[in-house]
């Protein structure tokens, strides 16, 4: 019997156009005689969609986005469960769905209650590697080097502009980045040189979430890890986008086509075995599980600094996460995705191990 594979994506997230394009990369990705794939469309205002079953992979990435009459979230996420997910077979969810709702552990509560497996990280996990300021403090807390940051919540901003300007200037200096508390996709970052730069880049921070990190500048090299697996993961050879841009902005990631990759990186030996043993030291200690790419600054000097970790990265045609893992094992793409699923079966018959009942 063939496994019945649901990819949610789309999502009320800015991260929307991403994970269309990270899901239709998956999709034409998927063996067909292993799974029965079904499309799960999530809508900006957090409806959802499906036509069913797909058959055969001639579908375009415009064909995705199903158009509908938007109605309540509710009734239609009840639609989608009582039509596909009460199917008999094998069945796993795989949520392409980058930020808010998404990747933020929201979509993984509502699958734990479901009781079904799904790819990439737990609720827990999720929920604090989107989140920068708590994911800092858990690092800190677990021991890995970070660079200089602070963290203000939008009440800070509210009541005191330039109390917090004063510690930004007295604290972290110029140049150091704003970004959201919570988002990825360089979406709402700023790197600044100047107060005046400052002010306008922590207003545009504070459009996408209430809470903000600023960052003081690594100068170097930003290194990129995968990593995939639960109790015992493993580490990719570390790799890095090779760009002409002082800030690798959404721009650069997604639209300019400018990025040469740099797999493996070059790097001494000795630095590529620190630098994959932080990597698994941060995706244990945040509690990871299925996959993340972390990533880690290589200054000057050969200091390493763990920039974030992110729950979900992209599997775009110019994604680091799959490539790494092709010059490090020889893993193809579909094989990627069979394994990651593989994990999603493995995390899920853990847990129904677990009692929950005094007796």
């Amino acid at each position: 019997m063939k496994t019945l594979l649901y990819v949610l994506y789309g999502g009320k997230s800015v991260e929307h156009e991403i994970s269309l394009k990270s899901a239709y990369t998956v999709m034409q990705s998927i063996d067909e005689s292993k799974f029965d794939l079904y499309p799960i469309y999530i809508t900006r205002s957090g409806c959802w969609f499906s036509r069913g079953k797909l058959s055969g992979k001639t579908f375009l990435p415009g064909d995705l986005i199903l158009e509908a009459a938007e109605e309540e979230p509710a009734g239609t996420i009840g639609r989608i469960l009582t039509e596909l997910f009460t199917l008999e077979g094998p069945k796993v969810v795989l949520p392409i769905l980058h930020g808010s709702n998404g990747e933020d552990g929201t979509i993984q509560g509502m699958l734990e209650l479901l009781n079904v497996p799904y790819v990439g990280n737990g609720v827990l996990a999720s929920a604090l590697t989107l989140d920068k300021a708590l994911a800092k403090e858990v690092l800190a807390s677990g021991g890995l080097p970070q660079a200089g940051y602070r963290t203000f919540p939008y009440r800070n901003w509210s009541e005191d502009r330039d109390h917090v300007i004063s510690l930004i200037e007295g604290n972290i200096g110029f140049p150091c980045y704003v970004k959201p508390g919570s988002l990825g996709s360089s979406i709402g970052i700023s790197r600044c040189e100047r107060r005046e730069e400052l002010e306008i880049a922590i207003e545009e921070a504070y459009r996408y979430d209430g809470k903000i990190v600023v960052e003081k500048e690594v100068r170097g090299r930003e290194i990129q890890v995968a990593v995939m697996g639960n109790e015992y993961p493993l580490v990719s050879l570390p790799g890095e986008f090779i760009q002409d841009k002082t800030f690798f902005d959404y721009n650069a990631k997604y639209i300019d086509g400018r990025l040469s990759m740099s797999i493996p990186a070059e790097i001494p030996d000795i630095l590529v075995n620190r630098i994959r043993q932080m990597a698994e030291q941060a995706y244990l200690a945040l509690n990871c599980s299925g996959l993340a790419r972390v990533d880690i600054f290589l200054d000057a000097e050969g200091a390493l600094y763990v920039n974030e970790v992110n729950a979900l990265p992209g599997f775009t045609a110019f994604s680091m996460y799959p490539v790494m893992w092709e010059r490090t094992h020889g893993t193809s793409y579909s094989e990627l995705i069979e394994k990651l699923i593989d994990y999603a079966f493995n995390r899920h018959a853990d847990k129904q191990r677990l009692q929950y009942t005094k007796e």
